[in-house]
């Protein structure tokens, strides 16, 4: 499933907020992804998330976006500190492919140490995503390093560049086909 996060310059203290970081391990960090977006009352590490008020405008709260694993966003997706973190948060909410115009260069190379797919795309690409509307099919060919999203009759065709290390941390070899979307 595809959630559109139609924000540009997203950090990573908005992906997951620095009083989370109280731990190294690599768990416990999803539920507090996108935590000031996605509740509407603050919250504290260990707060049980289902005692807190979830904002119903937030993209990953609406109904038709829950359990979504790709994330499309805008440009300098990731950017602010180099945390872990956030890949960490974002791995642990079942996201395994994000999509925008650009990563900031330290985040990008976690969210592939972390066995997520990031791909960049240029802003025309990303507007026709943004503009699918319906069921969602996306199908990513590592080896042809090309994207496919179709939606009704709609299809967006769009290539993308992975070096060999990367295509190797994500398993290159075939086509990653991901769940039918609605957005």
């Amino acid at each position: 499933m595809v959630a559109p996060l139609d924000r540009a310059n997203v950090d990573t203290d908005a992906i997951i907020p620095k009083q989370f970081l109280k731990s190294i391990a690599r768990s416990g960090f999803g539920p507090n992804l996108f935590d000031a977006w996605r509740y509407l009352d603050p919250g504290e590490p260990g707060q049980d998330p289902a005692s807190r008020k979830p904002n119903p405008d937030f993209v990953l709260n609406q109904p038709r976006y829950k359990g979504a694993s790709i994330l499309l966003a805008r440009e300098n997706f990731g950017c602010g500190s180099s945390r872990e973190h956030a890949p960490w948060a974002l791995e642990a909410n079942g996201i395994r492919l994000v999509i925008a115009e650009s990563f900031a260069r330290i985040f990008r190379q976690n969210m592939f140490n972390c066995g997520i797919l990031a791909v960049e795309l240029s802003k025309a690409y990303l507007d026709r995503l943004f503009a699918l509307k319906g069921k969602v099919t996306v199908a990513v060919d590592l080896e042809g390093e090309k994207l496919t999203a179709t939606s009704g009759e709609a299809t967006v065709e769009c290539s993308f560049s992975l070096n060999a290390f990367d295509k190797k941390l994500i398993g290159a070899g075939g086509w990653l086909a991901f769940a039918d979307a609605n957005y």
